[in-house]
């Protein structure tokens, strides 16, 4: 149930964001510092996203493993530049059974050695190849600036891990994963995100190739809600993941390694909630439909209840995720309340006059008050229902990319990028130095989020004033 009033996000929008994560029972705070609780509401839309995403891995070839949440140590020290973007954020064990190890055990923050070190001993010819294998889990990353499902000193997500004969191989591999995280955004998530690569300095550690998709949020600032690497032989030359060709010369392996974590719950939030609490896409909500019975007295009382509960048996049996609010000790205003803070997208009341008339009240999540709210027949209410939830999601995705389009400007001048980042997106032509990546850095607390593939012409950088041949997009970032 509620807590109290949410601040409004023009007020204090993260603090708004942190009332509706908490109100909303999606996850609470844990007592280890930057850790979470994901609560069953926000674990059961984990699961929608999970078993989505699943399905499609699945269909395209890859299998579920899982590895040990403990790594030893010296397993980051094989590659250089993997050990170095993650080794401020490890989280070590030094002791085990009262005794101290005697080799350092490191949690895992991402998988990719303790993997290659297993491929080494599995892979031995090309006919092992592709090794396309994916690990559902948490891992711990020593954050210090940690927010609910953004960033958490551990966090839930999948990990694919694949392992490749040609380097051709491996980065269709990455683009196929990366359309897939796309697609599921725009059509399940119904966040209009941009896919592109990332630069050089914004790449994964230990990664040749990274690709990203980034959403915009409301207030503007921009939220990395998945990535696919290409990692060409990093890996496979540090663990030895090694091949006999058709010709039988050895080779090493081209790797790629890509995930979307909980993180993805954050966008969601912040994409598609309202003053009032979440708004989810009806693909994705726990619960798509609840039934709020309005009744007096108990002549009332087995009229409205006998309508509802026929009405959440017609819905179950047609594959609708429906719940029956039958609570007693609260009023009906206070469910509306409840039901919109948690963002079920569609309400329907049920009163004595309705059941009399054979009608409901439908109240959509998405249009609050009069203008969301329509009477229709109970008689064939499911698919009715089932084509107002296909309304509601394509609107939340039309809303959301009206937003990003209105957001994102295309600069003139060093200047008029500074404004825009303030408060938007900058779409720039970058000679990509990093030296010029830096001082948007630095001059706007603006980074470079991802690089389009589709690129045209030829331009200036906004920075220096040299030919550049790519547009980036540029903005804060959470």
């Amino acid at each position: 149930m509620a807590n109290g009033k949410l601040p409004t996000r023009a007020e204090d929008f993260s603090e708004w964001y942190n009332q509706v994560v908490l109100q909303a029972e999606l996850a609470d705070y844990a007592p280890v510092r930057g850790c979470m609780v994901v609560r069953p509401y926000g674990w059961a839309l984990w699961e929608n996203i999970t078993s989505i995403l699943d399905k499609r891995f699945k269909e395209t070839g890859h299998v579920n493993a899982a590895f040990p949440t403990l790594i030893p140590l010296s397993f980051f020290e094989k590659e250089k530049e993997h050990v170095e973007g993650f080794s401020p954020q490890l989280a070590v064990v030094t002791h085990g059974g009262g005794e101290q190890l005697e080799e350092p055990l490191a949690v895992r923050p991402t998988s990719e050695t303790i993997i290659g070190y297993m491929y080494a001993k599995w892979i031995k010819s090309w006919r092992d190849l592709p090794v396309l294998i994916v690990q559902w889990g948490s891992v711990m990353r020593w954050e210090l600036r940690t927010k609910l499902f953004l960033r958490t000193a551990e966090f839930y997500w999948h990990e694919g891990h694949t392992a490749h004969a040609t380097a051709e191989e491996a980065k269709e591999e990455m683009l196929r994963i990366l359309d897939i995280y796309t697609d599921f955004s725009i059509n399940e998530a119904a966040l209009p995100v941009l896919k592109g690569y990332k630069s050089e300095s914004e790449r994964f550690a230990g990664a040749q190739i990274t690709t990203s998709i980034e959403g915009m949020m409301q207030d503007k600032r921009a939220l990395q809600c998945g990535t696919s690497h290409y990692f060409g032989q990093n890996f496979s030359r540090a663990f030895d993941i090694k091949f006999l060709d058709r010709n039988n010369t050895l080779q090493y392996c081209e790797t790629t390694s890509w995930a979307i974590s909980t993180r993805i719950i954050g966008a969601i939030i912040m994409t598609h909630g309202d003053d009032q609490g979440l708004i989810l896409p009806p693909r994705l909500a726990p619960i798509q439909v609840v039934i709020v019975p309005i009744f007096k007295n108990d002549a009332e009382k087995g009229r409205v209840m006998e309508t509802a509960h026929r009405l959440f048996a017609e819905l179950k049996g047609a594959g609708i995720r429906v719940k029956l609010d039958d609570r007693e000790e609260v009023t009906p205003g206070y469910k509306f309340n409840d039901w919109e803070l948690r963002g079920v997208p569609l309400r329907i009341e049920i009163g004595p006059n309705d059941a009399d008339r054979n009608v409901v009240t439908l109240a959509r999540r998405d249009r609050p008050g009069r203008e969301g709210k329509s009477s229709v027949p109970q008689a064939a209410l499911p698919p009715t229902v089932s084509g107002l939830l296909d309304e509601i999601q394509r609107s939340l995705l039309e809303r959301a990319t009206a937003f990003l389009n209105a957001n994102i400007h295309q600069p003139g001048d060093y200047e008029e990028l500074k404004s825009i980042v303030a408060d938007g997106w900058a779409f720039a032509w970058w000679c990509e130095s990093p030296e010029c990546e830096a001082k948007i850095k630095e001059d706007t607390k603006a980074t470079s989020r991802n690089i389009p593939f589709d690129q045209s012409g030829e331009g200036r950088c906004v920075v220096c004033g040299r030919p550049a041949k790519v547009r980036a997009y540029f903005a804060r970032a959470y």
